[in-house]
This record gives structure tokens, C-alpha cells and sequence, in this order.
């Protein structure tokens, strides 16, 4: 679209820089060869050009998309933001070039790479996000309730509104431990904070009687004989395992549900005398 610049943008990492790098862009026409925060290494020998975030023009840009694209391409440009991809900033760079020259059309255009690939990027942040409704375990520390996921995308302002809405009357964190950041929700107040390091504390006896009895019901409901690792794995990826207080560090104890009995334990013998009275009745009844 526009001339190739032999640089690289390099902005702050938040969502309004990266905006204000596709603001730069329009303005000075050019379209660099990549896009990186001050946290990642520049892996090209490029000049690199540093894009300061200015409110206003990151509001101009953010505003622009819905208006000339529509609605659902601003979710997908937030959502991924939020992804995992690599070479996000010029996947949505080359989608936004795409879309203010097409407009909503855009979002029909499956074929073309770019937007192909930004959708299967929102997509698996979208399934992420999904499936951490249900992977999320909290522990009860005094007043509060708290819980450590580690996410490949960026899940916590995904799924934010569901669990403020569910808790709305809970004081509860949810930390992402890979983005270093926290959801902190009290009544009436919600907010995603930068946190480095959060080191749950040790649970004290009550905390350790639910985790007990969670476990113990876990374990009550799984039925051995049905019992599939490897669908299991496909439904619930292993790297979710290490927070699940049910799975005891990445095992179950399903396999322990039930009791194992020992040869000459009472109940063994007493089932065998049943299976042998049965046999024998059935061939008195089966005889001439």
C-alpha cells in the first residue's frame, strides 16, 4: 500500500502504542519491515524508529475501525493484540491496510493470508479463554480468593466480565503468571494490574479439608473402567494440569477411586463364591 521503509517500529508493548504505529504509518506513508516493543530483541539489522503512545491518536485510530470496517474487526484487532502469534504488531498492521481499503468486506476475505491468519490467531485465543472458564481453580487465603493460571494469549481481559460477574460479591485475584499481571476484583471495583511475582502462600487446614474433599469427589465420580487418557488429554491439554488441584501435580488419583483387593481379602472370596453359585445355576437350568 505504502512505500517499504527500511526500519522497524519500536513502541512500549501497550495496545494504544501499537495504534499509534498504524497512526504513523498513514502519516508518513510508509510501511515498515516490523514492529517489536522495547521488550523484545530486533532480531533484523534495521533503524529502528520509536513510536511514542499518544492517547489521542491511538482514540483517532481505535475509533476509525468500527466506522470504516465495522464492529467485529475491532474485536479481532483487540483480541489479537491479546494472542500469542508471532509478528502480531504486522499481522495487524497488514490486516488494517486491508480493511480501510475494503471496509467491511474485509471480513469475508478468508483466502488472503493476512486475514486468515488473524482469525485462527483470535480463534485460539478465544478457545484459550474458553477453556480457562472451567480450568480456574481458586484457593481461599483470609478474606480473599485467589488463583495462578499461565496462559499462552493474553486470557484475563477475556474473561474478566464472566467471573466479576459470577464473584460480584467476592474479593478474588486471578494471576497470570506468564504476562506477569492480575485480575483484582472486590465488590464494586475491578481492574488487570501489572504484578512481577506472586508466590501463593501456604493453605492452612481448612483450605487443605476442600482441596481434600474436591479430590474425594473427584475421584468418586471417575468411573475406572471408562477411564480414557488419551481423550482426556485432547479435552483438557496437559499443560493445564499443574493448577488443577484435582489432577495432584499433573497425576490423577483416579486410578485409586477404587480399592484394589488383595487375594484372600473377605470381599475377594465372598465375590467368587457368588460367580460360582451363579455359574452353577446356570447349568442346572441349561441341563436336560
Amino acid at each position: 500500500m505504502f512505500k517499504a521503509a527500511a526500519l522497524a517500529y519500536t513502541y512500549d508493548g501497550s495496545f494504544e502504542g501499537l495504534l499509534c504505529c498504524v497512526f504513523e504509518s498513514y502519516q508518513w506513508k510508509e510501511t515498515p519491515l516490523a514492529i517489536h516493543s522495547d521488550e523484545e530483541e530486533q532480531g533484523l539489522l534495521l533503524e529502528s524508529k520509536w513510536i511514542d503512545t499518544d492517547s489521542s491518536r491511538a482514540e483517532r485510530v481505535l475509533k476509525s475501525i468500527p466506522l470504516r470496517i465495522c464492529t467485529e474487526a475491532e474485536e479481532w484487532v483487540r483480541h489479537g493484540f491479546w494472542s500469542c502469534t508471532p509478528d502480531k504488531e504486522m499481522l495487524l498492521l497488514n490486516f488494517l491496510y486491508l480493511g480501510f481499503t475494503h471496509g467491511r468486506k474485509v471480513m469475508d476475505m478468508l483466502a488472503d493470508d493476512t486475514v486468515n491468519a488473524l482469525q485462527k490467531a483470535v480463534q485460539q485465543l478465544q478457545r484459550e479463554a474458553h477453556l480457562y472458564l472451567g480450568f480456574v481453580r481458586f484457593s481461599v487465603y483470609g478474606p480473599v480468593m485467589a488463583a495462578v493460571i499461565e496462559p499462552k494469549g493474553f486470557v484475563l481481559p477475556v474473561i474478566q466480565d464472566h467471573f466479576c460477574d459470577r464473584f460480584y460479591g467476592e474479593s478474588f485475584m486471578i494471576y497470570d503468571k506468564t504476562h506477569r499481571t492480575a485480575l483484582i476484583h472486590q465488590p464494586g471495583q475491578q481492574a488487570i494490574i501489572p504484578l512481577d511475582e506472586w508466590v501463593p502462600p501456604a493453605p492452612d487446614a481448612a483450605e487443605e479439608e476442600y482441596r481434600r474433599l474436591w479430590q474425594g469427589f473427584y475421584n468418586a465420580i471417575g468411573i475406572r473402567e471408562r477411564k480414557n487418557d488419551r481423550l482426556r488429554s485432547s479435552l483438557m491439554p496437559k499443560r493445564y494440569w499443574k493448577h488443577l488441584t484435582e489432577m495432584n501435580g499433573g497425576s490423577t488419583a483416579m486410578a485409586e477411586s477404587k480399592p484394589k483387593l488383595e487375594e484372600g481379602s473377605p470381599l475377594l472370596e465372598h465375590g467368587k463364591s457368588k460367580f460360582k453359585s451363579s455359574v452353577y445355576r446356570a447349568r442346572k437350568r441349561d441341563a436336560p
